[in-house]
């Protein structure tokens, strides 16, 4: 018998057995972790599947599809491609919806980040009873949608409306704020007096990070508050102003609710979002159901947010480079 045929001495072979067992000891921990992982994901992806991804996709099937009242329920609906698409955008009414989407989305975003910056400057000097009038703003934010625009649509009311009255008052002529023509500027008016709080709450929060000490070495430089506002307070809250200005457009992008509330969207006051709501459902100015276009109108609206939520991301990627 030779030397290589020989078992190895019994010092040898038990180190490695020991770090085998260390090794299968290891993989099994790390599996045990695996899934410990998987089962606390699992519930967030199966929500997100559920409410988001799954509905989205089912919303771009149906506008590449021809659906009705029996398709919609039995199935079998005939598939058009981007037919719906070449329609929707074809119709005499989507670029005036576009504009009047355009409209209502950027004066309500600008309005309300510039009105939500000033009062949030104007809160962060902690004078007294500053917290009290902070929560008075806060009260449109506190109030159900349904409240608040039935209420603006009673303050408006042409004959026996708040606003008119006071009008009257001065002299003026009465006003048919939820008219046709007059509609867009109503629901804009509601919609920034809602957004305001929105505003406030975040960009004071910002306000609440930026150091002191830079404030004061500018007074101490000579700084005055302008400049001090230029230099030192909009640049600080740039990231801030970011998400915030995102996060409003993506939310009046999709406001429905207030502007049926108050003018069910006639007139100028219709958007891509109502217009899509109007056709979905049959009311409105869209008397008859149709899904389809409903869906290519969402589809639109879901493409626009997400082009202004990827710029986003690569401003934010391009500042941390």
């Amino acid at each position: 018998m030779t030397l290589l045929s020989q078992d190895p001495p019994a010092g040898l072979r038990q180190p490695r057995r020991l770090d085998a067992e260390r090794v299968l000891s290891r993989k099994k921990r790390n599996r045990a972790a695996m899934l410990a992982s998987l089962g606390f994901i699992a519930p967030l992806a199966i929500y997100l599947f559920v409410f988001y991804l799954f509905p989205l996709v089912q919303n771009v099937v149906m506008s590449l599809e021809r659906y009705d009242r029996g398709t919609f329920v039995h199935g079998g609906a005939p598939f058009v491609g981007l037919g719906i698409y070449r329609e929707v955008i074809g119709s005499s009414r989507f670029w005036p919806v576009v504009g009047h989407t355009a409209v209502f989305t950027l004066a309500s975003i600008t309005v309300q980040y510039a009105v939500g910056l000033a009062l949030a400057v104007f809160f962060k000097s902690n004078f007294r009873l500053s917290a009290t009038l902070r929560a008075l703003f806060l009260m449109p934010w506190l109030l159900p949608v349904i409240v608040s625009g039935t209420t603006w649509q009673w303050m408006m009311n042409p004959d026996n409306g708040v606003l008119n009255n006071v009008l009257g008052f001065f002299g003026v002529d009465p006003v048919w704020w939820l008219s046709a023509d007059n509609a867009l500027w109503s629901v804009l008016i509601a919609n920034i007096w809602l957004g305001i709080p929105f505003n406030l709450v975040i960009l004071y929060s910002g306000l609440q990070s930026i150091p002191e000490s830079l404030y004061e070495a500018a007074a101490l430089d000579g700084a005055g508050a302008w400049r001090r506002f230029r230099s030192i307070t909009l640049p600080s809250l740039r990231p801030v102003t970011l998400i915030t200005l995102l996060l409003g457009l993506v939310y009046t992008l999709k406001v429905v609710d207030i502007i049926w509330i108050m003018t069910m969207g006639t007139g100028t006051s219709q958007t891509l979002a109502t217009w899509s709501y109007g056709m979905a459902f049959g009311k409105g100015t869209s008397a008859v159901v149709r899904y389809s276009e409903a869906s290519a109108v969402g589809s639109i609206l879901l493409v626009v947010a997400l082009a202004f939520g990827l710029l986003y991301v690569f401003t934010q990627r391009k500042e941390s480079d």
